[in-house]
C-alpha cells in the first residue's frame, strides 16, 4: 500500500527495512455494515486505519445491553483491534463496522516483529490507547451521573455533527446502544422530546426542530 506515511504518524521513525516490511504486510479489508470485526476472545487483527465508513467500539453487559464506548471515523486509527500487543492492558470490547467500511490493516504479527526492533511501535499503540480512555471515561460518566434525557440529548448532538444534518438517519435501537439504555426507554424519552417541540419522529429517522432547546 502507498501513503502509509500519511496514515501512521510513527512511520517517519522507522528504518527503510522496517518500512518495506510493513508495506509488504499491509493490506486493505472491506467490511459490510454490521460486521463484527473484533472480540476480545477472538483473533487479534492488528492496527486498522479507517479509509471510509466507521467503526464502533462497544461492550456488552451480562444482561446483553450494549454500550458504545466510542467510534472510529474516516481518517482515524483503531488500536484496540491490536489489543494482543498491549500485554499490560486488557480490553473486553467488541468492534463492528457501522456502515460499509474499508480499512488499511497492519497485521499484528508484522507489527510485533518490528516492535521487537523499534520501541516507537509500542509508544504509538499505548499513546493512542491512553487517549481513548478519556472518551471511555466520558461515556461512563454519562451513564453514572446523567439522566436519560441528558444522555439522549448529547447523543443526538453528536449525531448532528457526525451526519452533518438535522435529519438524522438513526433508529431508536441504535440510540439505545449508543447511550447504554434500552429501546423502550429511548422511545419514551424521544416521544417526550417530540411533545416539547424539540424533535419530530419518523420511520428510521429523527428530525431536530429546535437545536437550542436540545442544547
Amino acid at each position: 500500500m502507498n501513503n502509509l506515511d500519511k496514515i501512521f504518524s510513527f512511520w517517519k521513525n522507522l528504518t527503510s527495512i522496517q518500512k518495506n516490511f510493513l508495506t509488504q504486510s499491509a493490506r486493505t479489508e472491506i467490511f459490510p455494515a454490521g460486521k463484527l470485526i473484533h472480540r476480545s476472545d477472538g483473533s487479534c487483527r492488528g492496527i486498522m486505519a479507517v479509509l471510509s465508513g466507521a467503526l464502533r467500539v462497544y461492550c456488552v453487559s451480562e444482561e446483553g445491553r450494549e454500550v458504545t464506548l466510542y467510534r472510529v471515523e474516516k481518517g482515524n486509527v483503531c488500536i484496540l483491534s491490536a489489543s494482543c500487543l498491549m500485554d499490560s492492558i486488557v480490553f473486553d470490547v467488541l468492534i463492528e463496522a457501522t456502515t460499509d467500511t474499508e480499512v488499511c490493516l497492519l497485521p499484528s504479527a508484522a507489527l510485533h516483529k518490528v516492535e521487537e526492533e523499534n520501541p516507537i511501535i509500542s509508544l504509538y499503540i499505548y499513546k493512542n490507547a491512553t487517549e481513548k480512555f478519556s472518551e471511555v471515561l466520558w461515556t461512563i460518566q454519562q451513564i453514572l451521573f446523567m439522566k436519560i434525557d441528558q444522555r439522549l440529548a448529547f447523543a443526538l448532538k453528536e449525531e448532528i455533527q457526525r451526519q452533518k444534518s438535522l435529519v438524522l438517519l438513526i433508529t431508536h435501537e441504535d440510540l439505545a446502544k449508543q447511550i447504554g439504555s434500552v429501546r423502550e426507554v429511548v422511545s419514551k424519552t424521544l416521544k417526550y422530546l417530540e411533545e416539547e417541540g424539540i424533535v419530530k419522529l419518523g420511520r428510521g429517522k429523527i428530525e431536530i426542530l429546535n437545536k437550542e432547546k436540545l442544547r
